[in-house]
């Protein structure tokens, strides 16, 4: 699968950017998960992408169809659930897949075999005739992933699918995402940085609406300064730090951050003094802190 960009720009109203400049070239299947900060412009570039906001300026192609001039090509090759997305209350999950796939020009026969399929591959095939109303919170963003996949787009746009999800709903999603990345491309947008840890092939890091890095977690890594973190469990702050930094997270936590030479020369005196450790890769959060200043809601 394919989606690239040139330029890619949007104002609202001549004065607010949402987005400046994007540039990007995705080519896989699996899952692309873009994070920032509310306000970045992570909803501006997924509804821009899948056809629903057209840009101020710039341009994009999806599987070598304009987003701008072949809207209606771009459609045919890509499903969305949008972040506010919620199922007919009226309707039952069976009744929710099968009427879409029948807009998207499946037969009844067809729509309701495939309906099915999605719902049972989403653990939703025993409520698959329970009024939607009447389902969980997570059943419900289950059932709207269920109704993007059934329609076996090349390219799946899920704009925050696990907002409001508790951590076991999520970590059930997750596993789905997974397996469905294997023939097929997920731009996910997300406001957990785990998830986008977990889940993302390619990681793309967005602060007011132009990208700050992009690329997979190890990539991402490799191109900040400090790349490991020491985890001190201690009050007191005693060790020599020639290049890297400090960060205390507690009264008694403190952070450093460092390449691999330096935290391993600390660690003679830590064990010296019997005071707790651990060392890590840094995470995606320390990046994410590092690039944009600070964390939101993660």
């Amino acid at each position: 699968m394919d989606i690239s960009s040139i330029q890619l720009a949007k104002t609202y109203e001549g004065k607010y950017t949402a987005l400046s400049g994007i540039n990007l070239e995705i080519s896989m299947n699996g899952i692309y998960s873009i994070i920032g900060k509310n306000g970045a412009g992570k909803t501006t570039l997924v509804r821009i992408l899948s056809t629903q906001l057209l840009p101020t300026s710039g341009s994009a192609t999806l599987n070598g169809y304009d987003i701008i001039t072949q809207p209606y090509k771009v459609r045919e090759q890509i499903a969305a659930v949008p972040q506010e997305a919620r199922p007919a209350p009226w309707l039952t999950p069976i009744q929710t897949v099968s009427s879409y796939l029948m807009w998207r020009g499946y037969t009844h026969t067809e729509a309701r075999s495939i309906a099915k399929e999605a719902l049972r591959s989403m653990d939703l095939a025993e409520v698959e005739n329970v009024k939607n109303r009447k389902l969980s919170g997570g059943q419900k963003r289950k059932l709207m992933v269920a109704t993007v996949i059934a329609s076996e787009a090349s390219v799946i746009f899920l704009d925050e699918p696990t907002t409001g999800l508790d951590y076991i709903s999520r970590k059930e999603l997750w596993g789905i995402l997974d397996k469905l990345k294997r023939d097929r491309l997920i731009i996910l947008t997300t406001h957990y940085l785990e998830e986008a840890e977990k889940l993302g092939d390619l990681i793309c890091i967005l602060d007011h609406g132009k990208i700050m890095d992009n690329g997979t977690i190890s990539d991402l890594r490799k191109r900040i300064k400090h790349p490991y973190v020491l985890k001190v469990y201690s009050s007191t702050t005693n060790l020599k730090i020639e290049d890297g930094s400090v960060s205390r997270v507690s009264p008694d936590e403190y952070f450093v951050y460092g390449n691999q030479k330096t935290i391993y020369e600390l660690i003679p005196t830590l064990i010296e003094t019997k005071t707790r450790f651990t060392v890590e890769e840094v995470s995606l959060g320390n990046i994410f802190e590092k690039l944009v200043g600070g964390e939101d809601e993660y």
